[in-house]
């Protein structure tokens, strides 16, 4: 992202776009999105406050009309009012009954006993399975909001999957994926218990996709050899921090950064929303984090000696 130093530009999110993701920013006037590949450099310094990064309506993004403050840690990026205009958080809060569009049922596959159902609207294709990294997913149903609203309760009812799985417990499977038929059979076999599910209890309403096919992502997300043995996450950014190093390839909203001066680093992008970006060319390294240290778990001893 180009920008005078003075300026900068305001992160606004990490988005998934035609099945391929971008950092999104803004200068006040526009927005920039600058796609992300494996091996793309980056050199930023972030400075504060942390601003509000607004509302996405049904026309569109709108800016926070107030320019507010947020708390400069946490993923939270948008302050009370917008998050009350948001229609996504409408969507997850149950506050829009029914808009008339048209939603998809899915099952996302994160590890082994990590499976998540969740709805999207048809429209946007596949981006919410790219947004939130899920390794191996398939669509399940497809119908009008209420009975696809419906149908997802049922299946986190009846424990087949859960609505919500944190971020946090995801990292830990990274270093140990189970092989592509093995994550391939397991979310076949999910499906045909929803399925079953809800034939049985008639959600009428809906059409069940039998035949829809099951995408793995694990390659997309450069996951194939998992993730490194020894990385340190990132917990929180800090006004004056510097950020340099090359990404790899982004896995959902998260970015592997591999930096000259120690481990590679784990970023929720989710932390740098709300942050302005300056172009930091010659910086000497990252500074001004909150580390977490992470390291792939020793091998289980099958025996004492």
């Amino acid at each position: 992202m180009h920008q005078d130093q003075g300026s900068g530009w305001t992160a606004t999110g990490l988005h998934w776009q035609d099945g391929a993701p971008h950092l999104t920013a803004t200068d006040g006037r526009g927005r920039h999105a600058r796609p992300l590949a494996d091996g793309t450099p980056v050199a930023w310094r972030i400075t504060g406050p942390r601003r509000c990064t607004g509302a996405h309506t049904e026309r569109g993004h709108r800016p926070c009309p107030h320019r507010a403050t947020v708390p400069a840690e946490g993923t939270v990026s948008q302050c009370p009012p917008c998050q009350n205009a948001d229609r996504g958080l409408q969507l997850a809060r149950d506050r829009i009954l029914d808009d008339g569009r048209a939603y998809r049922l899915y099952l996302a596959w994160f590890a082994p006993g990590l499976l998540k159902v969740g709805l999207t609207a048809a429209e946007r294709g596949t981006a919410r399975l790219l947004e939130q990294a899920a390794l191996t997913w398939t669509f399940v149903a497809h119908g009008p909001l209420p009975a696809v609203r419906r149908a997802e309760l049922a299946l986190a009812h009846a424990r087949l999957a859960r609505e919500r799985i944190p971020a946090a417990a995801k990292y830990p499977a990274w270093w140990g994926l189970p092989a592509p038929a093995e994550r391939h059979d397991a979310v076949t076999a999910a499906r045909t218990r929803a399925h079953r599910l809800l034939t049985e209890q008639g959600h009428d309403q809906l059409e069940l996709l039998t035949d829809h096919p099951v995408t793995d992502q694990v390659e997309l997300f450069g996951l194939t050899d998992g993730a490194p043995d020894h990385y340190q996450q990132v917990k929180a950014l800090t006004d004056g921090a510097l950020l340099t190093g090359r990404l790899r390839r982004p896995i959902g909203g998260h970015l592997f950064l591999d930096r000259p001066d120690g481990p590679p680093l784990l970023l929720d992008t989710r932390l740098l929303t709300g942050w302005t970006l300056h172009p930091a060319p010659g910086a000497p390294g990252c500074d001004g984090l909150a580390l977490l240290p992470r390291a792939r778990p020793a091998a289980e001893q099958d025996t004492l000696f």
